[in-house]
């Protein structure tokens, strides 16, 4: 489990990585700074050679110039720190976005959690280097308004500094009770992201099902514990607020007053005086730098949510490399926690197995298992001989074609999104679209198979056929079809399947589906049954067992 100390570790490799950057933001902050802190010392000399009717041409001048300098170096400043920030944002985006994607299904965290981590953590992670730059040219300015104090006069620097355990008491106190809030609002807004991704997902479902106060219930069920949070930090900040608004003018007031003193004693002027209380405001300036604590204390959460993906280890990449076979599937004793229990199965090469079940029997799951999307809990899957788990990936994916009920079509056109992963030529593109029956849709399209993917509108079914086509482009040994078909009527299921017989004869197929004419095409049909092999048989022998037959009549009532 990452620890904060492992997001620490994060945030000073962000830093570190960008030298440049954080070195031309902390050269135009100590510009800033050294302007901030010969600003008093300029008024003073200003307002004093005033008062004394002398020429003050030259020390308004010089004024202006420290004014100026202070508003350019901070103007230059946002822009780099703008840039800096972005560019780290986009290196952890890059980190982490790779190795989810190299996690793939084995990856524990829920796609909208992923999502935030992407998103929101890596900006706020990213604003460390000019928290840090920011912070640290506070404390050189309030280091440096006392040493200035000290300089005009030790007394004011020594009832100055009577407040510095307070402030120092105050910071620290102020970070320790707002990083377990943090942590936790960004920890539930990940959750909430998780759950309303889920839901926007299933609309139509929802509505269809009249579940939708349920599912808001379900979405916004976290609530409660992110408004605790919120609420924390919120009373943690006004807390701090109300006492820097208490410490900061009593301070001023005691060096007010000391400044008076030396007014009367003929030790300070009248510009002196307003020096001091300018050197009074700088070295309080840490004190009022509440929203940089706040943010600091959020990119070390956000840090540390990041490293909690970053840690997860990536499957070691497989030693042998895939011999050339039928494409026979051996299951051994497979089981996946809560959903598949001790699967022995073997499937020759070249068999079409039809898997079926009611909803819930762990089909998608067992499929996912035999193509290599995701590595059981326990047992093993061969191919021709060969366990996954001692597979490249590269090998897997050229050996098994996935196509799924709802397939995400990626890339910029209609010929992409079908080649996308095999990067097929023309000609293969086009063979995979007339066999999945969707060749004579495309070329109807206003620029055929280079019809920008963003223009084109899908149905469900369309959309199946497309992804069908993407698997059979790859022309693997093994298809894996997770109800790819079961938007289709039953006579343009037939035609696809012949298609795919025709165009990749011999390859073993394994197909989820609900429909009994599917079921009965197949050579074998693997029943399952709360995560078990209920049998492995023709359909024909099967269609005897009511039991069986349920399965089907169940399947069509959903679908009605």
């Amino acid at each position: 489990m990452s620890t904060r100390r492992d997001g620490d570790r994060l945030l000073r490799a962000l830093i570190a990585r960008n030298p440049a950057g954080l070195g031309l933001m902390a050269g135009t902050a100590l510009v800033a700074t050294a302007a901030g802190l010969l600003l008093p010392g300029a008024l003073a000399s200003a307002v004093d050679t005033a008062i004394s009717g002398q020429s003050s041409w030259a020390q308004v001048l010089w004024l202006l110039t420290l004014g100026v300098s202070e508003i350019l170096a901070e103007v230059f400043g946002i822009v780099v720190t703008a840039r800096v920030t972005h560019t780290g944002a986009a290196w952890l985006r890059h980190r982490l976005s790779r190795h989810l994607i190299r996690l793939g299904l084995r990856s524990p965290f829920p796609e909208g959690d992923a999502i935030s981590r992407i998103t929101g953590d890596s900006t706020g992670a990213a604003a460390a280097p000019s928290l840090v730059v920011q912070l640290g040219s506070a404390l050189v300015l309030s280091c440096g308004a006392i040493v200035l104090l000290a300089l005009l006069d030790w007394r004011l620097a020594a009832v100055f500094l009577v407040s510095v355990p307070m402030a120092v008491l105050l910071a620290r106190s102020h970070l320790r009770l707002t990083a377990d809030d943090v942590t936790t609002y960004q920890e539930v807004s990940g959750e909430l992201s998780a759950r309303l991704l889920d839901a926007v997902s299933g609309l139509r479902t929802i509505a269809a099902s009249g579940t939708a106060e349920r599912e808001a219930e379900r979405v916004l069920r976290p609530l409660p514990l992110l408004g605790a949070a919120g609420i924390g930090m919120w009373r943690t900040q006004a807390r701090m607020v109300w006492r820097a608004g208490l410490l900061l003018p009593s301070v001023q007031l005691a060096v007010l007053v000391a400044a008076g003193f030396g007014v009367l004693a003929g030790r300070l002027s009248i510009g002196d005086v307003l020096a001091a209380l300018g050197y009074t405001m700088l070295g309080m300036g840490l004190v009022g730098q509440i929203a940089l604590l706040t943010a600091l204390s959020k990119a070390r959460s956000c840090a540390t949510r990041i490293t909690a993906v970053l840690d997860v280890p990536v499957p070691e990449r497989g030693k042998f490399r895939l011999p050339n076979g039928a494409g026979t599937i051996e299951v051994r004793g497979v089981g996946v926690e809560d959903v598949l229990h001790d699967i022995d199965v073997t499937v020759s090469g070249g068999t079409h197995l039809a898997v079926v079940g009611p909803s819930g029997a762990g089909k998608s799951t067992l499929v996912a298992v035999l193509g290599g999307l995701r590595a059981p809990d326990r047992g093993e899957v061969l191919l021709d001989g060969v366990p996954l788990r001692c597979l490249p990936p590269e090998d897997i994916r050229a050996a098994i074609g996935h196509a799924f009920e709802r397939p995400a079509l990626l890339g910029a056109t209609v010929r992409d999104a079908v080649a996308y992963g095999s990067w097929a030529g023309t000609a293969s593109v086009e063979r995979a679209c007339r066999a999945a029956q969707v060749h004579d849709l495309v070329v109807r399209l206003p620029e055929g198979y280079d019809t920008p993917l963003a223009d084109t509108p899908l149905s469900g079914g369309e959309a199946q056929r497309l992804g069908l086509a993407r698997a059979l482009a790859r022309a693997p040994r093994v298809l894996a079809l997770d109800e790819a078909t079961g938007s289709l009527d039953t006579v343009t299921e037939a035609r696809v399947e012949d298609a795919i017989t025709g165009l990749l004869p011999g390859r073993t197929r394994f197909a989820v589906t609900h429909r009994a004419t599917t079921a009965r095409r197949a050579d074998l049909v693997l029943w399952l049954d709360q995560g078990r092999v209920r049998a492995l048989a023709p359909h024909l022998e099967l269609w005897d067992d009511p039991r069986y037959r349920a399965v089907f009549t169940e399947a069509a009532d959903e679908e009605g």
